[in-house]
């Protein structure tokens, strides 16, 4: 069966010429989050891969994945199939956990996957569970994607009576329970261990890693896998079509598609399924199949490619491909998946402000620097906007965020200034990375903006005033040693 190939785009499958549409061939069939739908329509046959795959052993379909080199969507872009096999011999029983905890401003394409295609998601749990031999699936939503739950209990309530989740799933000896469950809001549990702890009922906060690495010691201290929707949603396709279709697109490091959550001041924003590798920022911003060109004819000032916690790129970075080997060492990453685009009319300042108000407001509190340092980067941001900054601020910025995250901070070149880039990843001196993640948009914006920092600050520094006497000489004149007002 050949794959489906998208050559026109719309605002939510824009992939180009000759791109296979891998996860999304089925966002413009109204009905391919059913079962009927989703066996067909698409670019491949629902369960179809699963069926295949049951033929084989748990070992070489974890092989496959390995040989497939399936980067994860989640952020760190970190193999699957290796991942799988962090899992320690014999100890049983093991889990799954999907992370569908999608909310980093920006971020959204997970939420269509789960609207529009739950059964593709079932089956690449299926997939994965059968290699790892997992006992359970939990499927961890995010609490406002109301929508998204609905459409994936329905599917598994088609699923089970279709024995293709249960007891002896398709007449073999593989069996499996997915269970759906969601959380209450809270950006923290994108961490893998805090969702883990949100999973258990308790608070959601990250734990220390080592010991709590998940594949030893994750979900009720069992072996636990814990995987991104966009990840599991690619293992049908695979499975349907092999290795060497898959690896057909994007790079040797970085094949397949992925999808990208395109947002900003673009004519057209949406979600887009892009080659891996080989698609630029360029082509995302200004192709007619992606972006369509900035909003209104204007220009380009800034834009972040991975994500609010990834560091700004600029308009020299937009023929940098889509792959971690070069985002990375230029000074940012491809994150999520989210690309939000800025044009000249953006008051930089402003959008830092945003973007650090949302990292101190979902702080989970556990780790002092990340606590205590986005509220005061808060506060200090917001009282310049405000026009009470002071000169001192913008030295403050940058000393509140070495704390939280000890420089050089990774950020991108600036040629104008002969600075260079300084690589992602940042250091922490926190648990996950939410702490440093608030430091991104001040150390690019200070390093590229600084002048829209210092035109809103119109008050001096406060005079240093002293509670002891002001000592006087035999004269009866101030000593000019002493502080005074």
């Amino acid at each position: 069966m050949n794959a489906i190939v998208n050559r026109l785009g719309d605002s939510t499958t824009g992939s180009g010429e000759d791109v296979p549409l891998i996860v999304s061939s089925r966002f413009t069939e109204p009905a391919g989050h059913t079962l009927e739908g989703y066996r067909n329509s698409g670019s491949y046959r629902g369960y179809e891969g699963l069926r295949s795959a049951l033929e084989r052993s748990p070992s070489e379909v974890g092989e496959i994945v390995k040989e497939a080199t399936l980067l994860g969507r989640g952020g760190a872009g970190f193999p699957a199939g290796v991942k799988w096999g962090f899992c320690p011999p014999d100890v049983w029983p093991r889990y799954i956990v999907v992370n569908g905890d999608e909310s980093e401003p920006g971020t959204y394409k997970d939420r269509v996957l789960m609207e529009r295609d739950p059964h593709q998601l079932i089956e690449g749990c299926l997939l994965a569970a059968y290699a790892i031999g997992a006992a359970q699936v939990f499927l961890y939503v995010r609490g406002e994607m109301a929508h998204a739950q609905e459409r994936i209990a329905a599917a598994l309530n088609e699923a089970y009576e279709a024995n293709l989740v249960g007891r002896n799933i398709l007449g073999s000896d593989f069996s499996v329970d997915i269970v759906l469950t969601w959380g209450a809001g809270a950006y923290i549990v994108g961490e893998e261990t805090a969702l883990i702890e949100s999973l258990e009922g308790n608070r959601g906060m990250p734990r220390l890693k080592p010991p709590f690495f998940p594949a030893a010691k994750g979900l009720y201290m069992q072996p636990t896998v814990v995987n991104n929707v966009e990840t599991l949603s690619n293992l049908p396709w695979l499975f349907e079509h092999g290795v060497n279709a898959f690896r057909e697109t994007g790079t040797e490091s970085s094949p397949g598609t992925r999808l990208i959550a395109l947002s900003g001041h673009v004519n057209n924003p949406g979600v887009f399924e892009v080659a891996q590798g080989t698609t630029t920022f360029r082509d995302l911003f200004e192709s007619p199949r992606y972006g369509a060109g900035i909003r209104n004819g204007h220009e380009l000032k800034m834009f972040i490619p991975g994500g609010a916690s990834a560091p700004w790129f600029f308009s020299e970075h937009l023929d940098i491909p889509l792959e971690a080997r070069e985002v990375g060492p230029a000074g940012s990453m491809l994150g999520s998946g989210a690309v939000v685009v800025m044009d000249e009319t953006t008051d930089a300042v402003r959008a830092c402000l945003r973007l650090v108000r949302f990292f101190a407001r979902e702080s989970c509190g556990k780790c002092t620097p990340c606590r205590e340092g986005t509220t005061w980067e808060e506060q200090i941001l917001t009282r310049i906007l405000e026009g009470h900054g002071r000169p001192s601020d913008i030295d403050l910025l940058t000393d509140i965020g070495d704390n939280i995250s000890p420089g050089p901070y990774p950020v991108a070149a600036d040629p104008g200034s002969g600075l260079e880039a300084v690589p992602f990843p940042p250091r922490q001196t926190t648990i996950c990375p939410l702490g440093p993640s608030s430091v991104a948009p001040i150390t690019s914006a200070l390093r590229r903006f600084r002048s829209e920092f210092t035109d809103k600050i119109k008050r001096r520094d406060p005079i240093p005033v002293s509670s002891e006497p002001v000592p006087v000489n035999h004269a009866g004149e101030f000593d000019s040693g002493a502080a005074h007002v």
